[in-house]
């Protein structure tokens, strides 16, 4: 993108990566989030790096984006779209927002070709991951690129970037949420038997004494849930959460 481009960044939790792409490329960009807790955060911590004329979180829902049509020059989307209730609505909203020749490029959380909708365990795995990242369904990536396609877009790459190649000789992706022994070893060893039944223990009772909010609980063991079926979903290859595809608009 050029430098002075105007950006949209569609989901943009509290816009850290709206704020690094500002500054590496120069480019303005608005940033819209459905939570105004995010927006504030955002807002502040754009102002505290020096960036607040170039980014700017906007609360919005990008079912339905608060922007004139053909505004943006480019548009992203970081594992954000997946929490749509339909693909066709969030990318046609896009379409609709984008200048023509424009690009979107976005990451999905997608089931792929390994998934199996009779094995029990994948059932399980899709479910925690739904629950635990507060998603209203996992698709498979087939999904996403059809409905990419089908709101307007030319469909340039579709592919699942962690099988680039980039990771070889480190860790795959979803170690991290694989479980450890060593407490050096942070989420990891949240993740081991001992401290998944003890976690939720430590919390409630810091719960009681007011050290945390109410809820806490609840959230870890959703959280929880959530990691064990990313990681699950990794180690079987039934899941990948960068599901990469890029589309023009056209002129």
């Amino acid at each position: 993108t050029k430098k002075g481009a105007t950006l949209l960044d569609c989901g943009c939790g509290i816009g850290g990566p709206a704020r690094n792409i500002a500054r590496f490329t120069g480019a303005n960009i608005k940033a819209v989030t459905i939570n105004q807790f995010q927006v504030n955060r955002g807002n502040t911590l754009s102002i505290r790096e020096g960036l607040r004329d170039q980014v700017e979180l906007i609360q919005g829902d990008f079912m339905k984006l608060p922007f004139e049509d053909n505004s943006f020059d480019a548009v992203y989307a970081i594992e954000s779209t997946c929490h749509a209730p339909d693909r066709t609505g969030v990318y046609s909203e896009i379409l609709r927002v984008l200048k023509p020749g424009g690009i979107f490029a976005c990451y999905e959380w997608c089931l792929t070709d390994k998934y199996d909708a009779k094995n029990e365990h994948h059932r399980r795995m899709k479910k925690d991951i739904e629950v635990g990242d507060g998603l209203p369904d996992l698709v498979h990536t087939s999904v996403c690129t059809k409905a990419l396609g089908d709101v307007g877009f030319d469909v340039l790459e579709a592919r699942d970037a962690m099988q680039d190649g980039h990771l070889e000789g480190g860790e795959a992706w979803y170690v991290p949420l694989t479980a450890s022994w060593n407490p050096t070893k942070w989420p990891r060893f949240q993740f081991n038997p001992v401290m998944f039944k003890a976690m939720p223990l430590i919390l409630r009772f810091f719960e009681l004494v007011k050290l945390v909010p109410e809820g806490t609980v609840k959230t870890q063991v959703m959280l929880q849930a959530g990691g064990v079926g990313c990681a699950q979903g990794g180690e079987t290859g039934a899941f990948t959460p960068a599901w990469l595809m890029v589309g023009r608009k056209p002129n």
